[in-house]
């Protein structure tokens, strides 16, 4: 046994342990693998697919919502998340944009088998049904990825901005706009590509980055793009890049997400065969 084969069953241990907690996320009650629906609320009370009550806003086309509003008898079941007291009239909820709140729930022995969550995107309102009763859900499996490749996990640099710029991005739902804010780029070397790849870059929590990039594999073993979490770059500004860890957006999963396209340029011209492949059994 060489001197790097214990090194090499240390990575690739390390990124077994990541990929059974990425799977157990993802299987987690009312979790991503669980949204059956995405509706957005009108001026009017109106019922609504797979959530009992009236839902309404005051947004309209030409104006910004800022209150959602439901009600509902008690005969239909529903109940707040965050106290169990049951829905008899008339409840309201203000948020922000981009926020989400896990509103009321019903359904089951127990009456929270479906939990309604209500979501503010592009200034007006919707709300998302998650179901554990999702056929996604059901025949989870675990995302199937590419065999650990150390020739994926890549050194480069992180060139921060002097301060963060917000970018115009699109979403997977074509009716809601999104903001990258790029706080720098994540600049490496792939072998077989001339040039340096450059790829703008979100900080996280502790100074650690994500970037959401496309590359030559979307659309046939991957998802359309894909994203990546990045660890805090070190003080001489390196950064390990590591696409093993490449994982999909809830969206590639099911249609009811809203999630971030990459930003005009984040291209990666080969292809990335490392990280999460389509998943199997997704809704199309």
């Amino acid at each position: 046994m060489t001197a790097a084969a214990p090194a090499m069953n240390a990575q690739i241990e390390r990124w077994q342990r990541f990929r059974s907690s990425r799977n157990t996320a993802l299987a987690s009650p009312h979790g991503w693998l669980t949204l059956t629906s995405f509706q957005w609320l009108q001026p009017p009370p109106s019922a609504l697919a797979l959530a009992p009550g009236l839902w309404s806003t005051d947004g309209t086309e030409s104006t910004k919502a800022t209150k959602a509003t439901l009600t509902a008898r008690a005969a239909d079941g529903l109940t707040l998340v965050e106290t169990g007291e049951p829905v008899d009239g008339t409840i309201t909820a203000i948020l922000q944009d981009e926020e989400s709140l896990m509103w009321v729930q019903y359904g089951g022995v127990d009456g929270t088998d479906v939990v309604v969550e209500l979501a503010m995107r592009a200034d007006k309102y919707a709300i998302r049904t998650r179901d554990d009763s999702s056929p996604v859900l059901k025949e989870f499996d675990g995302v199937p990825t590419f065999d650990y490749n150390p020739d994926w996990v890549i050194t480069g640099r992180f060139e921060g901005y002097p301060e963060p710029v917000e970018v115009p991005i699109g979403t997977a739902n074509p009716l809601v706009d999104g903001v990258h804010r790029s706080v720098g780029e994540i600049v490496f070397r792939v072998p077989g590509l001339p040039h340096e790849v450059r790829l703008h870059a979100e900080e996280e929590k502790l100074g650690a980055l994500n970037v959401t990039f496309h590359d030559e594999t979307n659309g046939n073993t991957t998802d359309e793009w894909r994203k990546l979490a990045i660890p805090r770059p070190r003080p001489d500004g390196s950064v390990v890049i590591d696409f093993n860890r490449a994982i999909n957006y809830p969206s590639a999963f099911t249609p009811y997400g809203t999630c971030p396209m990459p930003v005009a340029g984040n291209s990666i011209d080969v292809a990335v065969e490392a990280g999460e492949k389509l998943p199997a059994g997704r809704i199309i």
